[in-house]
């Protein structure tokens, strides 16, 4: 089965064959340093956060292979991708998916179903939390109210809001599910505490995963529904991943603070900005990707599938639903 692989160090990445070859950086002549080789047939994507050396011969390698490859700078904020060139072509969904963008009720149709999925998961989250004895009900009692407003919302630019606002009261909460952790709001550019790291962090690695799904589909990225479309951004990503954030970041960044698995040394401050560390990042890292292989007991196919194949399965149903398949979209949401 194919997986993600993650660059932390320095180095510079070679195609040998029909493997990947990552040399380390070795200056102190280290013997426990040694190249690495990756048969590309189990590669997926490439995630890089070290400065990693490659010429043009790997990334045309690369793309005869369709893998992906993402990068995040030195702050460890996502900064772009090298995408190989579609070859899941579908003129037929690429006019269906345009058309539904030009369509004023089309439109709000699809963006008012990607912000109910995603307040719902965000509800499912707050009322997880509330079982065990946090006090979050004043939140949930907020955001149900915001969300029997979304179908008298007018326009595109009202969802948004209305999204943002349940975003914002579902954050308040963050300090009392996450003990020892102050959180002062969202702060994302730069993020001022370690909780805000870890949405910067964790949404960044979300976005890159609904990316990979929507290249592995024949959607077309640049054309959104909740998110307007804009130059140089792939906005498709940014709608789907309003409802996986809450199933897969959020819970995450939870679960690893709660458990103490990453802690205020985890994290660096500079300039008067919180970052992961690089320990800190490997550990997230190392979470995120036992987490997306996981799986669950599917309830409409009766089999057990990976949560990153959940992401894949939410672009082929909006597929679907575009070329007419499916009569209604209808989000994923969260029943456990």
């Amino acid at each position: 089965m194919k997986k993600a692989y993650y660059l932390f160090n320095p180095g510079r990445m070679s195609r040998k064959d029909q493997t990947l070859c990552f040399e380390p950086v070795n200056e102190k002549n280290d013997p426990k340093v040694k190249r690495r080789y990756l048969p590309v047939t189990g590669v997926s994507a490439l995630y890089i956060f070290g400065s990693v050396d490659a010429n043009s011969a790997l990334y045309n390698f690369l793309g005869q292979k369709h893998i992906p490859v993402h990068f995040f700078d030195y702050y460890k904020h996502y900064t772009g991708s090298y995408n190989p060139r579609e070859y899941l072509l579908a003129g037929q969904l690429l006019v269906a998916q345009t058309d539904a963008y030009r369509s004023k009720k089309h439109r709000q149709q699809l963006a008012c179903a990607l912000v109910e999925g995603a307040t719902f998961n965000i509800l499912k989250n707050l009322r997880y939390y509330g079982n065990r004895g946090k006090s979050v009900s004043g939140q949930i009692a907020q955001i149900e109210q915001l969300r029997t407003t979304l179908a008298a919302a007018k326009n595109i630019g009202e969802l948004m809001g209305l999204e943002g606002n349940c975003r914002q009261v579902y954050y308040t909460a963050y300090e009392e599910i996450v003990e020892g952790y102050a959180w002062e709001g969202r702060r994302k550019r730069p993020p001022k505490n370690e909780l805000n790291a870890l949405v910067s962090f964790g949404n960044s690695m979300c976005y890159t995963l609904c990316l990979d799904a929507i290249y592995n589909s024949q959607l077309n990225p640049t054309i959104s529904y909740l998110h307007e479309p804009g130059v140089r951004r792939f906005s498709l990503a940014l709608d789907i991943a309003e409802i996986f954030k809450p199933i897969l970041v959020d819970r995450l960044i939870f679960r690893l603070c709660n458990r103490r698995e990453l802690r205020p040394q985890h994290f660096d401050f500079i300039d008067d900005a919180c970052f992961l560390s690089d320990t800190g990042r490997k550990i997230f890292v190392k979470a995120w990707e036992e987490r997306l292989q996981q799986t669950i007991e599917h309830r409409r196919l009766n089999k057990k599938v990976s949560y990153r194949h959940l992401v894949r399965l939410e672009c082929y149903k909006i597929a679907k639903h575009l070329i007419g398949m499916e009569s209604d979209y209808q989000p994923f949401k969260i029943w456990w």
